[in-house]
């Protein structure tokens, strides 16, 4: 049975973004969602010497209160050699940094004129999931039919990629209407970060 996951992107994702990824047949980005503000779809943290810091994609915000992640601008093209730097100086000494650095210089090289925040998110996303050798078929959520209701979405993504099983993540408990997948016949499953520190 084929599974499918889908979630909204995120900047440098966290390693259970990606244990989700790999569970899965196939990934769709629920990018056509309304980006939020102060989370996680264009900041992230790392760990400096001084603790942890920011890093933050400056975007178009303002009069744009319902724009959709997959809309969302860019403010400034000079964050990226500013992360690059940040990363690189944080990170150079650390345990195979060596061996995904320059990978990691031309993507922030290529994505620094990138326009839209939700392609910097995939293009991040494609790279990490090819450094750990993740090939599960990432799709957007923009290429398939639109349907209102944020359940009832998920419910017909999964339709739409021929998915029999929705992985999600364990947050989604409290507001995911499940009985939405038992009618269509969807095994819907959680995935389990309790392992995690």
């Amino acid at each position: 049975m084929k599974a499918v996951a889908i979630v909204q992107s995120s900047y440098i994702p966290w390693r259970g973004y990606f244990d989700l990824i790999r569970s899965v047949d196939e990934f769709i980005l629920f990018d056509d969602m309304q980006y939020t503000r102060r989370d996680w779809r264009n900041r992230n943290k790392i760990k400096t010497p001084q603790g942890t810091t920011w890093l933050t994609i400056p975007v178009k915000v303002k009069g744009k209160f319902l724009q959709k992640i997959c809309e969302t601008e860019i403010d400034d093209p000079s964050w990226a050699e500013s992360h690059w730097k940040s990363i690189e100086s944080n990170y150079k000494r650390a345990a195979h940094f060596n061996s995904v650095a320059e990978s990691l210089r031309r993507l922030y090289e290529d994505i620094s004129s990138e326009p839209m925040l939700s392609q910097v998110n995939l293009k991040f996303l494609r790279l990490l999931c090819d450094l750990l050798r993740i090939s599960t078929k990432i799709s957007l959520s923009t290429d398939f039919p639109s349907f209102e209701g944020k359940t009832k979405r998920l419910v017909q993504l999964c339709i739409a990629a021929g998915g029999r099983t929705y992985l999600s993540g364990p947050s989604a408990r409290d507001y995911i209407e499940s009985e939405l997948f038992e009618r269509a016949g969807i095994e819907l499953r959680f995935a389990d970060y309790s392992d995690y520190r």
